[in-house]
């Protein structure tokens, strides 16, 4: 059955009514199109009669979005960016081959780095401009084709594929395992948080069967390097990802006082992992699709931490 037809709006409409909601209000978005808010209205107006639904409440110098606006501004704002990209990439040559690759230092340190040489050798002509940070990147804005980030697979409207589960293990140093002698008795210590997830720990403990404390305090740190080091500082009991911690272990710099398994069978659904994440019309350029495709391939679970692994 052939769908029905129908007329696409003006593309100029579009971008006015992507600035409205983007500003917030007509007179925030004529200054930003350097227009006149009577003329951010007009198009605004045809917009909603090229459509047949009303846009924008108007309260004063407040433009309050119907929800028809806020389901159409998702797939404008995915229009635009994806259209801005394709003129970008085909304009300039010297962006035709690039792929910029946002990664989570943890992952880029224990697992990317030395893999990195293998997919050069199967795109020897790609140039690969990799970003080191935490935060999910604005992928427009900082123009990102693909991220791998920390988290649990919960990216909006964001392609997320799990690469690899990040199972954690309960440490700290001997002298506060020696007073950990049941899971109970965390509560009487410092618990250190990773500050992009302050659910780990609440997590962690109802797992074990025990509530959250009410005592002992906590300390948040932005990365896990951090954490890590201050669990081997004795400032307080960390999770820490199982290749750190078995690497501790074994030189004898922490203690696993609940054993190396007592989470190891959490459900999957509350196990952090390692994604990688991007908008879906980015796959349709040949060489993100080639990296998306590749980083996929890697069985990054067989891994032992690589590179030098100190603290210093």
């Amino acid at each position: 059955m052939k769908p029905p037809s129908f007329r696409l709006p003006p593309l100029n409409a579009l971008r006015v009514f992507w600035v409205v909601m983007r500003m917030g209000s007509f007179r925030s978005a004529a200054e930003e199109l350097l227009v006149t808010p009577q003329a951010v209205s007009q198009q605004i107006k045809l917009l909603e009669d090229i459509l047949g639904v009303p846009l924008f409440l108007r309260k004063g110098r407040i433009a309050e979005p119907t929800e028809p606006a806020i389901v159409l501004s998702h797939f404008v704002e995915a229009g635009f960016s994806e259209l801005g990209e394709g003129v970008r990439r085909v304009t300039n040559a010297a962006f035709r081959n690039r792929i910029n690759i946002n990664v989570s230092p943890y992952f880029a340190t224990r697992y990317l780095m030395e893999r990195l040489e293998g997919f050069h050798s199967r795109l020897p002509d790609v140039d690969l401009r990799l970003t080191t940070r935490i935060e999910t990147p604005d992928f427009t804005a900082d123009e990102v084709d693909a991220s791998i980030q920390w988290g649990y697979g919960n990216w909006g409207e964001l392609e997320a594929t799990r690469l690899l589960n990040d199972h954690k293990i309960v440490c700290c140093t001997a002298a506060l395992a020696d007073k950990i002698k049941q899971p109970s008795d965390l509560g009487k210590f410092r618990l250190l948080h990773p500050v992009q997830n302050r659910q780990l720990w609440q997590q962690a403990l109802a797992h074990l069967g025990i509530d959250a404390p009410d005592g002992g305090g906590v300390l948040e740190f932005h990365d896990a390097a951090t954490m890590r080091r201050a669990t081997l500082s004795g400032l307080g009991i960390g999770l820490l990802s199982r290749i750190d911690a078995l690497k501790d272990i074994e030189a004898g710099k922490l203690v696993a006082p609940l054993g190396l398994e007592a989470l190891a069978d959490m459900p999957i659904e509350q196990v952090p992992g390692f994604y990688l994440v991007l908008p879906r019309a980015h796959r349709r350029v040949q060489t993100v699709a080639a990296f998306c495709d590749w980083i996929t391939s890697q069985d990054w679970r067989s891994d032992e931490p690589l590179g030098d692994q100190s603290l210093d």
